[in-house]
């Protein structure tokens, strides 16, 4: 993917694929890696949609120049969203092309200056604002706190095309296919999921809000700063997001445990156990020090049971075990099932913590709520297979 691809008769993709970059945000791991996806619509006027992370630039301005060659330069650079991976070009493409003008919104002009000092040849734009490149006319819809406060998207009236900033993306490099009918979906769908619990889900409202904002627009491809372009059925995507951003879930569930000698993952599993006796076919097991957190997360939003069991340590909660419920706290996932469980040694401990936690979140809490004191005894996992069991009915009631 070293050269412009097109998507309709004068528009471009002229993103890079990261199979470099270990953690997202320095954060998030890319065992997939990523894309950062720019686009170019070659009209009687120019216009750059995004660019991409700085470590990228030469691949960017390579293809630049392929589509437009020598004689040509670029007159706009519309911004959807400042977050770097995707402006990081900006300040050499300002250089490069002294005369471009950079659209923004207000909120992106403030952070425009703020990382790159740039405060020439920009143009503010409000919600409903259209900037007229000749044959393609392209409306503004202001979108914020999808994920930041500036972010907005950007719709070309002749194409029906939706230019989304980091809404409607997901993890996973382009391995040779950009639209969604060159890529496998299956592998795709957990990759947009993981992304989307863990990137954008904390703002699911504003997505809401979003779509209310663009609901009268006829939608025929959506082309987002992460992933595969739609074309085929940008209904897909735009159902994903529609649905996690109201919480709905899959009857499944997601048990994580923190265990350190066994005695916990022994709970763990008699509570799988009921699960399946209860009539539940997806179960994902999580043991907190293997997992990395976003797929924890992941599988939370994809499921509508969320059962978690922790070993005490140092009288509290174990700290990967404590840092799951933060996330999960944080992120103000709604509508779940939750059971609990715990272990401690000589002083109790985790229980009380995912009690709190339950409390704080304030999602269905199935009973019993079982505690161990050391080794489980035969009586405790059959509560712990009660848990599970009652789990399931709640889940399939």
């Amino acid at each position: 993917m070293n050269r412009p691809i097109a998507i309709t008769d004068d528009i471009y993709w002229v993103g890079v694929n990261d199979r470099e970059t270990k953690l997202f945000e320095g954060i998030w791991p890319l065992p997939e890696g990523v894309s950062y996806n720019a686009y170019i619509i070659n009209d009687d006027k120019t216009a750059l949609i995004d660019t991409v992370k700085n470590c990228y630039l030469t691949q960017l301005l390579q293809k630049i120049q392929n589509l437009l060659g020598d004689g040509r330069k670029l007159d706009y650079l519309i911004i959807n969203h400042m977050e770097p991976d995707h402006s990081g070009a900006i300040e050499v493409i300002a250089r490069v092309f002294p005369d471009i003008r950079i659209i923004g919104n207000q909120k992106t002009i403030e952070f425009l200056e703020g990382y790159y000092g740039i405060t020439r040849n920009v143009s503010v734009v409000k919600d409903g604002d259209i900037l007229d490149l000749g044959r393609h006319k392209l409306c503004f819809y202001l979108t914020p706190m999808v994920h930041w406060p500036e972010t907005m998207m950007t719709y070309d009236t002749k194409d029906k095309l939706l230019f989304s900033g980091d809404a409607f993306g997901g993890f996973g490099a382009l391995n040779g296919g950009l639209f969604d009918d060159e890529i496998d979906l299956n592998f795709y769908e957990d990759e947009i999921l993981r992304y989307y619990a863990n990137i954008v889900g904390k703002y699911s409202p504003m997505v809401q809000r979003a779509f209310t904002k663009l609901a009268g627009l006829e939608i025929k491809i959506i082309a987002a700063t992460h992933g595969a372009v739609w074309r085929k059925n940008p209904k897909c995507i735009i159902d994903y997001y529609d649905r996690w951003s109201r919480y709905e879930a899959r009857k499944g569930v997601m048990l994580a445990y923190a265990s350190m000698y066994g005695n916990t993952k022994r709970m763990a599993e008699a509570v799988a156990r009921g699960l399946v006796e209860g009539g539940i076919e997806e179960v994902r097991m999580h043991n907190v020090s293997e997992s990395h957190v976003s797929f924890m997360i992941k599988d939370a939003w994809k499921f509508r049971g969320i059962i978690l069991g922790s070993c005490t340590y140092d009288l509290k909660l174990f700290p990967l075990m404590k840092n799951l419920t933060d996330l999960l706290e944080h992120k103000l996932l709604k509508n779940r099932h939750l059971g609990i469980f715990g272990s401690y040694g000589w002083s109790g401990g985790a229980l009380t913590a995912l009690q709190e936690f339950a409390a704080n979140v304030k999602w269905d809490l199935v009973k019993p709520q079982v505690e161990a004191l050391r080794a489980p005894s035969a009586k405790v996992l059959e509560q712990c297979r009660e848990l599970g069991k009652n789990m399931a009915a709640g889940l399939n009631a």
